[in-house]
């Protein structure tokens, strides 16, 4: 870890996620999740530079966007985790409660059923996770087992073992016999006025009768409770006490049975304990791939193609967030078609204030960001994506209070940062590059680290108002101009990046629009000198 505010060797700031908008996207696809199973390992997304892993990772979600949409049957219920249960029982005499026996047989169910359909699944289809679910494999006798012992309500069956079948057999024939006397008893106690017309109740787990206080020295019993105003007595008949005793002996025993039966089949399962836990780590993979899928569906991604370099072309790119936010509102969010490549490595990207250049340096972002930790992106399906080793994004006020840093400290330490730390494989993205500070001292540093970046063979994205950075597309093969364009007539911006045009091709133009553009200076459309916004200008004409 250095002294800059970095939460892995490769991404910049610590804060990135929140930044871009991905610690959103995290909490969604957790909403997804069936179970902590899953959600643990969204926790675990990560950004990945193999496009071997971040391959294998998309083409997991798009076969199981299949399973969404066409096998409605999947199993998605009992998705427990028991893991922390199975590691007790690794320790000789512990043995597994009723309640977890029960959860442990539902969720090895549903594991083998998951099993089952992609050992039946098509291979071509569901190659990928087929070639997961491969990997796994437990003792089917423990479900069998598992259903002898215990029903679906949670109650250990009479039939678990020949001692609790008699045991239980006992108790039943205790428990009428027991009902019969006292029934006999209490009628002969009402006719001789000692017990009171209430009927035979229970207290302390005894079955006793409401006798008058003044009449207890007329019946033959144990007092277990008397009323609250102290004119009712609870007694146990005396002829019943050992009937009673008998059935506590018979619960002891019933109780003891079970724990045995616990006890052996816990014993069964130890040696299995790895492969079982190892099981609903599988399960949680399916949980989190399965969340994975469904956010994809709702935000309509696509699985782009990969290409093992550093490169980006995408068609009518998405922000996901601002898509799901505007899914009901009447205006929708405008898409973004960019490419990053060697002969185009960085971008100037010029636009009105408000105009989309912010977001559109949020988008890329986050997509890139998405896409290195597996997750399909809203691009349209012909877009490319390539590898970045490093992302590394400046966006918003970066004044530091602990360090006592104004925004422009902030910005100088982190474009040190990026000088340091950047090279070929590097994805940059700054917004408002230079400002906050006098202008030409803010503009010249900007472009001196633009250009050493640009020496660096690094990619990136720069949004300014800096007539000197528009420049540049001029001095150096490769950096080149974009725009966030404008409509002149409605006064709106339209947010579509308009990328290609050098600043001499836009000055060749700028008389052509003169007296429409100085038009809009009179009406204050711009609120800025005339050199600043005349490229989203120039563009909002060719549209």
């Amino acid at each position: 870890m250095t002294s800059f505010d970095v939460f892995s060797d490769n991404i910049f700031p610590s804060n990135f996620e929140n930044k871009t908008g991905f610690d959103t996207i995290k909490d969604y696809i957790r909403k997804e999740c069936l179970s902590s199973l899953g959600v643990v390992n969204v926790d675990k997304l990560s950004f990945s530079s193999q496009s071997a892993v971040i391959a294998t990772q998309l083409l997991q979600i798009i076969e199981f966007k299949s399973i969404c949409q066409l096998h409605k049957d999947f199993p998605v219920d009992n998705y427990h985790d028991l893991r922390s249960e199975l590691k007790k029982l690794s320790v000789e005499g512990i043995y597994i409660n009723t309640e977890s026996l029960l959860l442990l047989i539902l969720s090895l169910k549903t594991i083998s059923d998951i099993l089952i359909f992609f050992k039946k699944a098509d291979d071509e289809v569901y190659s990928q996770l087929k070639k997961l679910a491969e990997q796994y494999y437990f003792d089917n006798n423990i479900i069998i087992k598992g259903y002898k012992i215990i029903d679906d309500k949670g109650i250990i069956k009479d039939t678990a073992s020949d001692q609790l079948f008699e045991l239980r057999k006992k108790h039943k024939q205790l428990l009428k016999a027991r009902e019969k006397r006292i029934e006999v008893i209490y009628n002969i106690w009402l006719k001789n006025g000692s017990a009171i017309d209430t009927g035979i109740t229970i207290r302390n787990g005894r079955s006793v009768i409401p006798v008058h206080a003044a009449q207890k020295r007329q019946v033959k019993g144990f007092i277990f409770d008397e009323s609250s105003s102290g004119q009712t007595i609870y007694i146990e008949p005396t002829e019943l006490f050992e009937l009673n005793n008998d059935i506590t002996d018979i619960e002891h025993a019933e109780k003891k049975e079970i724990i045995k039966i616990l006890s052996v089949f816990s014993d069964f399962i130890r040696p299995h304990l790895p492969e079982l836990i190892n099981c609903y780590e599988f399960l949680g993979l399916i949980d989190f791939i399965r969340a994975k899928a469904l956010f994809s569906i709702k935000i309509k991604a696509t699985n782009p193609h990969i290409v093992d370099k550093p490169f980006i072309n995408w068609q009518n790119a998405i922000h996901p967030l601002l898509f799901l936010k505007n899914l009901s509102a009447p205006q929708k969010v405008v898409p973004l078609s960019l490419e990053l490549n060697e002969n185009q490595s960085i971008l100037i990207v010029s636009g009105p204030n408000s105009g989309g250049k912010s977001v559109c340096l949020k988008t890329v972002g986050l997509l890139q960001y998405m896409f290195q930790c597996g997750l399909p992106i809203p691009v349209d399906e012909n877009s490319v994506c390539g590898i970045f080793e490093h992302l590394f994004i400046e966006i918003g006020d970066e004044q530091s209070l602990e360090n006592d840093l104004s925004t422009y400290s902030s910005h100088l330490k982190n474009m040190s940062f990026f000088i340091s730390n950047s090279n070929e494989h590097t994805l940059f993205l700054i917004d408002e590059m230079g400002s906050g500070t006098e202008p030409q001292i803010g503009g010249a540093i900007a472009e001196a680290v633009i250009e050493e970046l640009h020496v660096q063979k690094a990619f990136g994205i720069v949004t300014t108002h800096y007539t000197n950075l528009k420049m540049l597309s001029q001095k150096h093969n490769g950096i080149k101009n974009a725009a966030m364009l404008f409509d002149i007539n409605n006064l709106e911006p339209l947010y579509i990046l308009k990328i290609g045009e050098s600043r001499k091709g836009i000055q060749s133009r700028y008389a052509e629009h003169k007296n429409k553009y100085d038009e809009c200076l009179l009406l204050d459309c711009f609120s800025v000198d005339k050199s600043k916004d005349f490229e989203s200008f120039i563009h909002s004409q060719n549209t």
